[in-house]
């Protein structure tokens, strides 16, 4: 397997400009999953399987979108109950949802189990969940290429020292700027993202920065890259996911160490993929996206950067 990911697989139901969506399949893994499995049968690559959990009432029509992408499912759990569900809505410049409810429901109780045959993948990712369950994965798996890990603003404000060791303990740190700068009571990012490193011990830090694009620590150096201009903003629910899982699949596609060239280029497929995300409510646009159409905005987005 070359990527395994850690999540949550939810309901969403999201409101913006553009109109809304009741009980859409999204979660932190499903958009990760889909991404990196889009790359992963892009290269022909070795698989992708999600953990995580839901209720007994999750429709076999997802669990088709699922598996007709090419992910290895095996590793979700079913429990008694209700599927995780948020709802939310985006206004003014779409960058940060306004969150009106959230039900944990079944992920209340989640522990990670991962399955026997999936604890040695490349890359293991560990997205948005409690510290301590991140942690948890990290025990459970041997990667032999790299663990990421992705967090957010609220464990940054009450399990702040789970995070911080277990953010020791994984090579790649993926956060956004916002969270960047919480963790290291910084404005000023650059020097807020050195800070973070620094508490990491070293290894890579991913700063994601919305329209303003991505910023990347590496130890051979700085990597900036702006974001793919898109005109239709539907629904941003999940590009940070779908970065997060593109970059997964890319960087399971090499061996070694990280190279700095190596880590530009796979953040570069990250930015094109999330680009796609926010274009329809849900998953739609990722789990319908065609290669011809990705490798034209991938040539489009190199030649906006000169790359």
């Amino acid at each position: 397997m070359d990527v395994l990911i850690i999540g949550s697989v939810a309901y969403d139901s999201v409101s913006s400009p553009e109109g809304a969506v009741e009980n859409a399949l999204g979660g932190s893994a499903t958009y990760a999953g889909l991404s990196a499995a889009f790359h992963d049968n892009m290269r022909n690559g070795g698989g992708v399987g999600l953990v995580g959990v839901v209720g007994n009432d999750f429709t076999d029509a997802d669990y088709k979108l699922l598996s007709a992408a090419g992910l290895d499912i095996s590793g979700l759990e079913v429990a008694d109950g209700p599927t995780f569900r948020w709802s939310g809505s985006y206004h003014g410049n779409m960058g940060e949802a306004q969150t009106h409810e959230t039900h944990l429901n079944v992920f209340e109780h989640f522990q990670p189990k991962v399955p026997e045959g999936s604890r040695s993948p490349k890359v293991t990712f560990c997205a948005n969940l409690h510290p301590a369950l991140q942690a948890s994965v990290v025990d459970q798996t041997e990667p032999t290429r790299c663990t990421i890990l992705d967090s957010m603003n609220l464990w940054i404000d009450i399990a702040l020292d789970d995070l911080r060791k277990v953010m020791a303990r994984v090579d790649i740190v993926v956060l956004n700027d916002g969270e960047i700068r919480m963790l290291a009571g910084d404005e000023n990012l650059v020097r807020a993202a050195h800070t973070v490193r620094e508490e990491m011990g070293g290894g890579i830090l991913i700063v994601k920065r919305g329209e303003h694009g991505v910023l990347a620590l590496h130890p051979e150096g700085l990597i900036a890259l702006p974001a793919y201009p898109t005109a239709t903003v539907v629904d941003p629910t999940g590009c940070g996911d779908t970065f997060a899982g593109t970059l997964a699949s890319l960087l399971a596609a090499g061996e070694g160490d990280i190279g700095r060239n190596e880590l530009k280029h796979a953040l570069l497929h990250a930015t094109v993929t999330a680009s796609f995300t926010l274009m329809s409510f849900g998953v739609g646009a990722i789990a319908n996206l065609k290669p011809e159409h990705y490798q034209d905005r991938l040539e489009s987005f190199k030649h906006i950067i000169g790359g």
